[in-house]
């Protein structure tokens, strides 16, 4: 026992730094807070169980409409709605001293449409902090939802608003600017975005992201407005100082507010996502903690707990140095630097889980490793277990990549990351199982057939996924290897983008990733482009993502030779051409009479769309995302398949870190998202055919 005192005590540093990062964490542990997460959109009718929707706002078009939409026989002038998160959270506590207050951030996306552009839009949109979810009565036109003419500028309502008003009253600056509401239609603060060139209603729809982060600490909001599809941007447009404690309820709900006055507008939120801080004692998800005896407990356990510690270090340093020895220091540096570091899971608990990775287990293999269906003896849960295969060095690399991406990301249409394993050289990662496997399997393996309503909904959850890591993510994030047999499916048939070892996050200010070893990825789902450049892009990546809409749709691989072509998105163009696009369709679909021809006519032009051989014509996916939900039409696509241009304008020397995209001086792109009519793209085509 002396002899390992003097060993452990011979290099005091380790133990000093454990003692004091397990004091650090014991702390933290209870200042720390949670948050609770959640994505919504696009919208349908089964949100009415989600949502407080206040009439007349609807749910309609994939979008809540916070005041009428244009459909139905009723009046859209002199109107306001509210929609609520029907949860309210805790915002504030009554601690001694300030107390907590709650950090917030949301984003969504909004299309103010001006409808008649015969006279000006009107009234206002805002986002709102309310202490219930009713709507105040006539809180028509300069009201915004937010109060009327009796109660306007009260401190007993409680709310907090950041309001997009169209309209002038003698107390705006202007008609087009965002402002700070507290308690009152009369802004405490304002920006006008004239100057900044943004135009809440303009001429032409324009869809907006806005971002609202709050610091609860700091007491500060800042606001961020831009067109969707732009990232956020460093500098927000609104910033002021904030204690919600003094304004806001305790318990109050999130949602939105808007109004029409004698003049009109349509008021859409298209998406929303919200992440709010869980305060101690919440109702809303959280913990509850009493204070007054955690710090009784810390009183009196943290001098005991100090002798338990010290203990305990000897023990820690010694686990470390074995780890040490059977695990790869650059590894465990790479993950000790990543933020949030995923959970380590023992090398014994997943071969047990997956019975000593039996073939019996394996779900699939790929280029990088095999997949094994494992269940966690301890937790009863159902895992899939990545294990790399290629040479050590290789297998390192392919490792650290794929964790460094997929550890950062979080979205509900991505598969999830659970934790890793490293041990002698074999390297782990485990994510949540999907029990419907994948979408290739159920397209050509399956004894059942994918039915339309399943297909359309798995492209739809693709498509969301491909704007996040392209537009929503701190940095632009290209798949490389977007396929049927990547996306996989939960147990209600939801899509989770799976298989990021092919991934690559963009530097800031560059728009490609060059790979030296040659083009990653499946012919077929690969753009022309990459060939001559070894370049992956987001174009590129949305040209994968028009080979599985034609594949879902058509029920063929994109290699498939068909009608004497050699790739089946040749012969959907041919159809095009020839009028005859809805005879694309599956043709088990067409047997039994599964599938609505306005919507497959959709997807197929949409998939010709990105599939356009020159990169700069492909839509982006905030486009995508618009024309899969309806509220937009496809641009107009070719009747013949444009041909591939090489060299670029730029020529083939113009730079390794910009986007390679062929293109002629004469072409022009027609993505640009059009009014939706229902003869929009009817050109023709036999809707019987499908019939």
């Amino acid at each position: 026992m002396f002899n390992n005192h003097r060993t452990i005590m011979a290099s005091p540093a380790p133990i000093l730094a454990t003692i004091l990062l397990l004091l650090v964490w014991i702390f933290s542990s209870v200042t720390s807070l949670q948050t609770n997460e959640y994505t919504w959109g696009p919208f349908n009718s089964s949100y009415y169980d989600v949502f407080k929707v206040v009439p007349p706002a609807t749910i309609s078009n994939g979008a809540l409409q916070i005041t009428p939409d244009s459909a139905g026989n009723f009046s859209l002038t002199n109107r306001s709605g509210r929609v609520f998160f029907n949860q309210g959270f805790k915002l504030w506590d009554e601690d001694e001293g300030q107390g907590n207050v709650a950090s917030f951030n949301t984003s969504f996306d909004i299309n103010i449409y001006w409808m008649n552009q015969s006279s000006p839009p009107g009234e206002g949109f805002a986002f709102l902090i309310a202490p219930d979810t009713s709507l105040p009565l006539a809180s028509d036109g300069q009201y915004l939802g937010l109060t009327n003419s009796t109660i306007d500028g009260n401190p007993n309502n409680h709310f907090v608003a950041v309001e997009f008003d169209t309209f002038k009253q003698d107390f705006d600056p202007d008609d087009n600017h965002v402002g700070l509401d507290i308690n009152s239609i009369k802004s405490n603060k304002t920006v006008s975005l004239s100057k900044l060139g943004l135009q809440i209603a303009p001429k032409e729809a324009e869809n907006y992201t806005v971002w609202v982060d709050y610091d609860g600490q700091k007491k500060i909001l800042d606001v961020y407005l831009v067109k969707q599809g732009e990232t956020k941007p460093a500098v927000p447009l609104l910033s002021s100082d904030l204690d919600l404690k003094d304004i806001v309820k305790q318990e109050s709900y999130f949602g939105f507010a808007a109004s029409t006055g004698t003049t009109i507008q349509l008021n859409c939120v298209l998406g929303w996502n919200l992440t709010v801080e869980v305060l101690p004692g919440s109702g809303s998800g959280g913990n509850a903690v009493d204070h007054n005896g955690v710090k009784i407990g810390l009183g009196i356990g943290v001098p005991s707990l100090l002798l338990i510690v010290i203990g305990v270090a000897g023990f820690t340093y010694w686990v470390y140095k074995k780890r040490k020895a059977a695990s790869d220091p650059n590894i465990l540096g790479a993950l000790k630097s990543l933020p949030g570091t995923p959970r380590e899971f023992s090398f014994k608990d997943l071969k047990k889980a997956t019975n000593n990775f039996d073939d019996k287990h394996k779900l699939g293999q790929g280029g990088f490793g095999v997949v094994y269906k494992g269940v966690l003896p301890k937790e009863d849960m159902e895992v899939a277990v990545k294990k790399f295969s290629r040479d050590s060095i290789k297998s390192k690399d392919d490792f650290l990549a794929e964790l460094t991406i997929i550890n950062r990301l979080r979205h509900k249409h991505l598969v999830r990351l659970q934790g890793w394993c490293h041990q002698k050289d074999i390297l782990l990662l485990v994510y949540d199982y999907m029990p419907n496997g994948s979408l290739d399997n159920h397209l050509f393996n399956g004894n059942k057939l994918l039915g339309w309503k399943l297909r359309y909904k798995i492209v739809s959850g693709i498509a969301y996924a491909l704007h996040y890591l392209h537009n929503e993510y701190d940095q632009k994030v290209v798949h490389r290897d977007l396929k049927a047999s990547n996306i996989m499916l939960d147990s209600n048939f939801n899509a989770r983008l799976g298989d990021f070892g092919l991934a690559r996050a963009l530097e800031i200010e560059k728009s490609s990733y060059v790979e030296l070893e040659g083009v990653p990825g499946t012919i077929g789902y690969i753009a022309p482009e990459c060939f001559h450049t070894g370049k992956a892009t987001c174009e590129s990546d949305v040209y994968g993502f028009g080979a599985v809409l034609l594949e879902v749709v058509c029920g063929q691989r994109p290699w498939t030779k068909i009608a004497g072509f050699q790739f089946l998105v040749d012969w959907v163009w041919w159809l095009h051409r020839e009028r005859r696009l809805l005879d694309a369709v599956d043709e088990r679909l067409r047997l039994v009479n599964d599938c609505t021809a306005e919507e497959a006519e959709r997807l197929l032009l949409l998939g010709l769309a990105c599939s356009h051989p020159i990169a700069s014509e492909r839509p982006k996916t905030h486009t995508i995302v618009q024309i899969i939900s309806g509220s937009v039409a496809v641009g107009q696509v070719p009747s013949f398949k444009p041909a591939f241009v090489w060299p670029s304008a730029g020529g083939p020397n113009s730079g390794t870190t910009e986007d390679i995209s062929a293109i002629t001086a004469s072409t022009t792109s027609s993505w640009t998202p059009q009014c939706v009519s229902t003869e929009s793209h009817s050109g023709g085509y036999n809707y019987n055919s499908l019939l």
